[in-house]
């Protein structure tokens, strides 16, 4: 059977690695062209390479999605690359965790210029694209955080709450330009694939990049006429507390 993701164009927003890595690739199964980001251009370059038989199906540029200017060129670029746009992935973040007295003003800016102005800009971008398809969905990588304040969580907590405000007032903007919106809020994740030599040992109780991946397929796939707007994402059996 043919999948409903076959030929669609995806923007990944930091899929070279972990979260939006995982998405890129499970999108790239399912038979979609995938256009992924990301700041390091050795590390984009990895990424591309990795993907092997499906490369002719994936393309990406380095961009830094803090600068408006940039969000404006991927867009762009993945729209004449691949013929259109059918899926955005907001996955690009940063997490800066201090109380906020030590907090400096350059790290709560590039938390939310990154975590949020970021999340808009390409969604001002990509929805003229979706309207003249008639279709789109959006998906916007939030976090727990968003919900669940926590100490020197300020910058972070802050994003999020916003990631998620922003994605409910869109989500009824777009609806009937035929333009689905999502928000996904997952708890600890465990996006290495190994323990560093003498790191932490990987926590194989967390979520993995793959699973919020499933999720973004899966949503994708969800009846048109219904929307699982906001999913809250934990693993099922944390370590219990003592």
């Amino acid at each position: 059977m043919t999948s409903e993701l076959k030929d669609k164009v995806a923007v990944v927003t930091g899929g070279t690695r972990g979260i939006g890595y995982s998405i890129a690739a499970a999108l790239l199964a399912e038979g979609a062209k995938v256009f992924i980001c990301g700041r390091d251009a050795s590390i984009l370059r990895a990424a591309l390479e990795s993907f092997g038989s499906s490369h002719r199906w994936v393309d990406g540029m380095v961009a830094d999605v803090r600068r408006y200017e940039d969000c404006c060129k991927l867009i762009r670029a993945a729209a004449a690359r691949f013929g259109g746009l059918d899926i955005l992935v907001n996955n690009a973040g940063i997490g800066i965790m201090k109380p906020v007295d030590l907090l400096t003003p350059e790290e709560w800016d590039a938390t939310i210029e990154t975590n949020l102005s970021g999340v808009f800009y390409c969604c001002r971008e990509a929805i003229p694209l979706m309207r003249q398809r008639g279709r789109g969905y959006i998906f916007n990588i939030s976090s727990l955080a968003g919900i669940n304040p926590f100490a020197g969580g300020s910058a972070d907590n802050a994003s999020k709450f916003g990631v998620n405000g922003f994605s409910e007032a869109m989500m009824q903007d777009v609806r009937y330009d035929g333009i689905r919106v999502s928000y996904i809020m997952p708890g600890s994740v465990d996006t290495d694939f190994a323990a560093a030599p003498g790191g932490k040992p990987r926590e194989t109780w967390k979520l993995t990049g793959e699973d919020i991946a499933k999720a973004v397929v899966d949503l994708y796939k969800f009846p048109r006429s219904a929307l699982a707007s906001r999913i809250e994402m934990r693993p099922s059996q944390p370590p219990r507390k003592k």
